[in-house]
């Protein structure tokens, strides 16, 4: 159990990060093939694709010239960087302060836009450009996320194994239902990716600074513990602190 932790801590990171990104980046492409075909929508997506491979052979292997204990406490560092805007965000939606993401509504947008450029002498390649987009700006977030969870304990295999797993099954409930994936949890998942995000830099970090944690990688469950705790009771707080000053405005219940 002590050697799997780090393993399905990593696989589990690494999983849920990429299933939010492939939900958003596979709205935009669903979109482009409905509205202008299928064949701009995957040129954009595969050549996205090919792109980011290219980007993970030529940096990938740089990371191994990097003494591990520095690639632990940079790599803490951009987590928590990484992971505390998600979790912001996730804390706002959760407390009522910002909208939920909406894919439908996301969806709607894509195809109005491309229906606007309909009778432009460019909408195929328009339409392309909005598909690589997509893909690659959220693909570049899951490229991040693999090479950061896997790489400082060398389980880049294992978190890879998860974004993949990702893909597949957005591919396939996506392929099947033909239609955007309104009704995943996307908060729920983004705030559980910024809580393991942000344990996971908070305990490299530690790492790094050559930290002896209590249980060492038992440790992570208990870092996780108390941010979700920390995170919660700010939900709470802020929910609260909205719903008085909506109260305050004259002519709000």
């Amino acid at each position: 159990m002590h050697e799997l932790t780090p393993v399905l801590s990593t696989v589990a990171a690494s999983f849920l990060a990429s299933f939010v990104e492939v939900v958003e980046a596979f709205t935009i492409v669903l979109a482009v093939g409905v509205t202008r075909g299928w064949r701009p929508a995957l040129t954009g997506a595969v050549s996205a694709l090919a792109v980011l491979a290219a980007l993970v052979l030529a940096f990938g292997p740089l990371l191994q010239l990097i003494p591990i204990t520095l690639l632990q406490f940079a790599v803490g560092v951009l987590l928590i960087l990484f992971g505390m805007r998600w979790l912001r965000k996730a804390i706002l939606r959760s407390a009522g302060i910002i909208a939920l993401r909406d894919e439908e509504a996301a969806f709607s947008r894509e195809t109005d836009a491309l229906t606007r450029h309909a009778n432009d002498r460019r909408a195929g390649y328009l339409a392309g450009v909005a598909a690589f987009k997509a893909v690659l700006l959220e693909g570049v977030e899951v490229v991040f996320i693999v090479i950061a969870v896997g790489t400082a304990h060398g389980q880049t295999l294992y978190a890879g194994l998860g974004a993949l797993a990702a893909f597949v099954l957005v591919m396939l409930i996506g392929l099947a239902v033909h239609r955007p994936l309104a009704r995943v949890p996307e908060n729920a998942l983004k705030f559980v990716v910024g809580l393991m995000l942000t344990s996971f830099g908070v305990f490299w970090i530690g790492e790094g600074l050559g930290a002896e944690w209590p249980g060492e990688d038992f440790a992570l469950l208990a870092i996780f513990v108390v941010i979700a705790a920390a995170s919660f009771a700010m939900v709470r707080w802020l929910r609260n602190a909205h719903a008085a000053a909506a109260n305050a405005i004259p002519g709000k219940a």
